[in-house]
């Protein structure tokens, strides 16, 4: 099967895999820059991080794939207090994309207006999926129940994403969650989907900044390690049991104080940014480690180039 091109508004990647954008600092420009050096669309994620260090970031990539002419893309949650103020930095920044999800936002159309960046909002149904399509975005993203962290919907990809392909007509639909192979996309591809987002497997990448105890978690993780949990968010989501996942579970987790101030609405019954936090400097008992349904799956930590080309093998070996 021969994978053709995607194309976003005015820009076009070689292939049409999305690495999805994964905070906290999981998803940073080396990363990103790798996937769109190879011929994919990489994506910064821009949660929990201020905005020097996302600005430097950005402009770290748009270095490191000027040859390559890769895309740059940032990921923002709509949960975030700095919401708008994070979408002006990065169309400031001449960000190529911006993928909007954990929530749906009217506003950052408005904000694009007039400018170079286009707008990709992650939906999970059809009639989030044709709002985002009138109101302006170049594509979206499907994901469905099997994704890693945050959670819009208890609905698998599988019967979401013929629901959206049927509905929306006139710009790229993607599909996401749970994609972990270059079978997963063969599938989704004869499904009608114009390319996917995948997150979890660029977890175990070489470009990946997240320490070696946090990929182990992925690499040594069995199928019944990976849970639903609850976010103060308010959103449900999907990680790694650990300590912390069976403190959420039991009721007995510690608030130790907000330090970040990061959302708009928050629980307080933790703080999630401390606790992914954590989870990245390496404490992955009392961290948060988000993932996807098939983290299970993965077996090896491998340069992102060599991720890529194996997907596009597995790909091209499924008949038409």
């Amino acid at each position: 099967m021969k994978m053709q091109e995607l194309k976003i508004g005015k820009f076009t990647a070689r292939l049409p895999i999305v690495q999805g954008g994964m905070s906290v600092r999981n998803s940073m420009s080396p990363l990103a820059a790798a996937v769109s050096n190879a011929g994919g669309i990489g994506v910064i994620g821009a949660s929990a991080i201020d905005n020097d260090l996302l600005r430097a970031d950005i402009q770290n990539c748009r270095r490191l794939v000027a040859q390559a002419r890769g895309i740059v893309a940032v990921n923002i949650m709509y949960a975030i207090k700095r919401f708008t103020e994070t979408v002006m930095l990065c169309i400031n920044e001449g960000v190529d994309l911006i993928f909007q999800g954990a929530g749906f936002s009217r506003e950052i159309y408005k904000l694009v207006e007039g400018t170079n960046t286009e707008v990709v909002s992650i939906v999970s149904s059809a009639k989030a999926g044709l709002l985002a399509e009138r109101c302006g975005a170049s594509a979206v993203v499907v994901e469905g129940a099997e994704a890693g962290g945050h959670l819009g919907t208890d609905r698998s990809i599988n019967e979401i994403f013929p629901e959206v392909r049927g509905a929306v007509k006139s710009i790229p639909v993607l599909a996401a969650g749970g994609i972990i192979d270059g079978y997963d996309i063969a599938r989704y591809l004869k499904m009608g989907a114009d390319g996917v987002q995948m997150a979890t497997r660029f977890v175990c990448s070489e470009e990946c900044s997240a320490p070696l105890a946090y990929k182990q978690m992925y690499i040594n993780s069995r199928q019944e390690d990976i849970v639903e949990m609850y976010s103060p968010v308010g959103m449900p989501g999907r990680a790694i049991r650990n300590k912390l996942i069976r403190e959420i579970e039991s009721g007995t987790v510690e608030f130790e104080g907000c330090k970040s101030q990061c959302l708009r609405e928050c629980s307080r019954k933790y703080c999630i940014s401390d606790r992914l936090l954590k989870a990245m400097d390496g404490d992955v008992d009392n961290g948060l480690v988000f993932s996807g349904a098939n983290a299970w799956k993965l077996k090896d930590i491998l340069p992102a180039a060599e991720i890529m080309q194996n997907l596009v093998r597995e790909v091209e070996s499924v008949p038409e």
